[in-house]
């Protein structure tokens, strides 16, 4: 099993562009407690930069990110609330 596989929730934006993907990761990893992982499917190419910014501006972690013939998976862990 994969870590993405392996993560708390799991969120599928394929076909979702800006900024729909960043909006449904918000609203979602806000019902979830620290520390919790979410796995995200993404086919926006957009995505690898607005999740990076997400995260670094508002304290989660991207734990990981890889391109897989031409979907974007990304794996995040919500920091501590500020």
């Amino acid at each position: 099993m994969s870590e993405f596989e392996q993560a708390d929730v799991q969120l599928d934006t394929r076909g979702l562009f800006c900024p729909e993907p960043v909006m449904m990761l918000h609203g979602q990893i806000d019902e979830m407690a620290v520390g919790q992982s979410i796995a995200v499917l993404a086919t926006d190419p957009s995505t690898q930069r607005d999740f990076l910014k997400f995260c670094s501006f508002l304290g989660h972690e991207l734990v990981c990110s890889k391109e897989v013939n031409g979907e974007y998976q990304f794996l995040i862990r919500k920091g501590e609330e500020e």
